[in-house]
């Protein structure tokens, strides 16, 4: 494929993005960030009121929004959801696998019903959103896939060891389905984010536990929403059209120590 200029402010309009995970935290920020720089979204969550939520804090921007509600890691959810964002939107050109979940325990006591559905959410269901929707990108000349996953799939991280391994599975899957997909025009990435700041984390990461994470970190500071939201629009947008089965880890340095 011929190399063509981009729009070098990363501009999306004229595109469609579908945000797994859409109704909070990350996929919210992701896809409002998608939402100002032009492009209509599909709005994809288990919870259906978060989605709508995020959807009205978009009603200014002037976007096509369609908002789906899912469960990733059931098959029949996914292959629906997939047809109604099409059909909704005509086409997919960027999917944000964002969905997840994040149930922590040590590893002896850690129930095979939390490493199930940890698996289940963050890789199968990672896995059966990008299929169906690739099947797409493909049919349609290609397409943009970016899958959320975490310091944690690079480093050890106390008390982590299912939702450790499940983004460690995305790493795997990520770099195989750029391998494959390639030849298609489809390029699929990954983010790996530290600690985001979210109304979650201010009430899990809190007194010395917190002090003592902030103090590993050589940036000295978790992350915003924002700063991961970006580094997925660079990874949707023409600039990153080289750029296939990449890592973009957003940790302020933790992972390189």
């Amino acid at each position: 494929m011929e190399y063509k200029d981009f729009d070098e402010s990363f501009s999306l309009a004229g595109k469609t993005a579908l945000v797994t995970g859409a109704g909070s935290g990350l996929g919210r920020a992701t896809a409002m960030m998608f939402g100002r720089k032009g492009a209509d979204l599909a709005l994809v969550d288990i919870n259906a009121a978060a989605a709508n939520e995020t959807s009205g804090l978009m009603a200014s921007y002037g976007r096509k929004i369609v908002c789906l509600q899912c469960d990733v890691a059931n098959e029949e959810d996914v292959e629906k959801m997939t047809a109604d964002a099409v059909a909704a939107l005509g086409r997919i050109d960027i999917l944000i696998n964002c969905a997840g979940v994040g149930f922590l325990d040590d590893a002896e006591n850690l129930s095979m019903e939390i490493w199930d559905k940890t698996m289940a959410v963050n890789l199968r269901g990672a896995f059966m959103v990008a299929q169906k929707v690739g099947r797409r990108m493909i049919g349609q000349g290609g397409g943009k896939i970016v899958n959320f996953a975490s310091q944690g799939a690079l480093v050890a991280l106390d008390n982590h060891s299912a939702y450790n391994a499940s983004k460690a599975g995305m790493l795997g899957l990520t770099r195989t389905l750029a391998y494959e997909w390639a030849r298609f025009n489809i390029q699929v990435n990954a983010v790996s984010p530290t600690v985001i700041v979210t109304e979650l984390t201010d009430r899990t990461w809190v007194g010395e536990t917190r002090e003592k994470f902030l103090r590993s970190l050589p940036a000295g500071r978790f992350g915003h929403p924002n700063e991961v939201a970006a580094a997925a629009l660079y990874l949707s947008s023409d600039a990153s059209n080289l750029v296939t089965g990449a890592n973009l880890v957003i940790d302020g340095g933790y992972t390189i120590q």
